[in-house]
């Protein structure tokens, strides 16, 4: 998380296409810039760079074994993928969230637990194993708990959210994230704890652009904050627990690097695996 991104001017040849120059929400560059706030301030260039370098074939594949099921030949979508160039399904991304949620499974939904007759007799039910979470392992537990750290870091997200967003859930330790395609065409917020998940989404349906949401902290995230701080009234989150494999350490805060004595730096700490 502490791996310094370049968030500066780009542009990316396609070929028989103009240029591909993504921009940020705010139309700003932040120059060196750690993985940790791009992530948290959801830059848009830095994630451009990062698939650009991952490969589209690769993220695809990743997004197919995170629970992606819509996207299917990467030769159909270009780099704008990672910013909302390619139709989702709410279900879909509640499955590929749900991975960091369960530290690292993919466990798939199940939209009818229990079927009663008029006599209240129970004619099916859905039973997951107490403690278990069953699934198919996407992820190792260390790496879900470095995003799911990053995405409930309020300080990480402050810069374009502000401190006091209505992405915080007073007393709660929440991940979340935000997203906005596009012309302002759909507008996300998708949160979680360890114990319950929250997808949000707000649009038109006729696909048309919205006239009133500016971003997820306009649009679904004040929806998403108050469907999350109901369902856990009475709930106690305890914070993020460090799995083996990931270890703490201080960093210099502008550069990411391990402080030395030929290089003093104010220093902030960070976890790695």
């Amino acid at each position: 998380p502490s791996t310094m991104l370049l968030d500066t001017p780009i542009c990316f040849s396609v070929a028989s296409q103009v240029d591909y120059c993504p921009k940020n929400y705010d139309n700003t560059f932040r120059g060196l810039t750690q993985i940790r706030f791009a992530l948290g301030n959801s830059l848009n260039i830095p994630a451009v760079k990062v698939l650009s370098l991952n490969t589209m074939g690769n993220f695809i594949s990743f997004a197919r074994k995170m629970g992606i099921t819509t996207w299917n030949d990467p030769t159909q979508y270009g780099l704008s993928l990672t910013l909302g160039g390619g139709e989702v399904m709410m279900t879909d991304m509640a499955t590929a969230f749900g991975v960091f949620a369960n530290s690292g499974v993919k466990v798939p939904l199940h939209s009818i637990l229990k079927v009663e007759d008029s006599s209240g007799k129970v004619l099916e039910e859905y039973k997951p194993e107490d403690g278990k979470r069953n699934g198919e392992k996407a992820l190792s537990e260390a790496t879900a708990f470095l995003i799911s750290h990053i995405l409930s870091d309020n300080n990480a997200r402050s810069a374009a959210f502000g401190t006091s967003s209505v992405l915080n859930v007073p007393g709660k330790t929440v991940s979340v994230k935000t997203g906005t395609t596009n012309n302002l065409r759909d507008n996300w917020t998708i949160g979680y704890t360890s114990n319950l998940l929250v997808a949000t989404w707000v649009g038109n349906n006729d696909n048309s652009p919205m006239s009133y949401v500016a971003s997820g902290v306009t649009g679904a995230s004040p929806i998403w904050q108050k469907i999350m701080r109901y369902a856990l009234r009475d709930v106690k989150t305890p914070g993020l627990e460090k799995p083996e494999g990931i270890e703490g350490a201080s960093v210099c805060s502008n550069s990411g690097v391990l402080p030395s004595a030929d290089t003093p730096c104010e220093t902030r700490y960070e976890y790695f695996l």
